[in-house]
């Protein structure tokens, strides 16, 4: 009998298998994600002011990261359309959250790859020097990106077959993510400035906590999302 995590593996392998065919999402990403550093970047002078620099570099990375994400969210399930492939997904004997997990699961790898190769950039264009914790980071960055990708997977899912899904999925995504967005700028912030005003661990917590609660929703009833009419 295929195991739970069996099920999660064969959907990974699969997203993979069609992202290396293609790479769509992966380029996509890296152009958005791209343009909102370079556009920042020549907004103002990060060399004028390196203090203000600091201070406002974690907003400009998450909302690089946003923009990337929601990107790639549009055209997670629009594979699964093709072919009458999301009707035989809805058919098989496989969990439903089997499904969802391996699709989070994938898109976190593929936002990985685009924070790997943003991060040399960003720093060399904000001239950074982390003034905190730098291995913070290695918290904020995948909670922060579980919490944008969990409930967008989710909700990407659940505006499936209305037609403005590309619309609809930053209406929806956004103002839920609201909170998680808080504590990723805060959190990255205060790693940047080193600043004991801003506690990097309260928000780290935070938005642990965030990814915890909207996990757990999100896997109870994507089932009925994909069951749905």
């Amino acid at each position: 009998m295929t195991s739970y995590w069996q099920h999660v593996w064969q959907h990974l392998q699969k997203d993979l298998r069609i992202e290396w065919r293609s790479r769509d999402a992966i380029n996509g990403m890296l152009f958005f994600a791209l343009l909102v550093v370079v556009v920042f970047s020549l907004a103002f002078d990060p060399t004028a002011n390196p203090t203000m620099a600091r201070q406002i570099s974690g907003g400009v990375l998450w909302v690089a990261i946003l923009f990337a994400t929601t990107t790639a969210l549009n055209q997670t399930w629009t594979r699964e359309q093709r072919n009458a492939v999301l009707e035989a997904q809805r058919m098989a004997p496989a969990p439903a959250s089997a499904l969802f997990v391996g699709k989070v699961l994938a898109n976190l790898l593929f936002v990985g790859i685009i924070e790997a190769v943003l991060a040399p950039l960003f720093t060399i264009f904000y001239n950074l020097h982390p003034l905190g914790q730098t291995w913070l980071f290695a918290l904020v960055m995948p909670l922060g990106t579980w919490a944008l990708l969990c409930n967008g997977t989710f909700f990407a899912a659940l505006g499936l077959r209305t037609r403005n899904r590309e619309l609809l999925l930053p209406l929806i995504l956004f103002p839920i993510s609201l909170p998680a967005l808080l504590a990723m700028i805060n959190a990255s912030a205060g790693i940047l400035t080193g600043d004991e005003g801003f506690n990097p661990t309260l928000w780290i917590r935070m938005l642990a906590g965030y990814d915890i609660i909207f996990t757990i929703v999100c896997l109870l009833l994507f089932e009925t999302v994909l069951n749905a009419e």
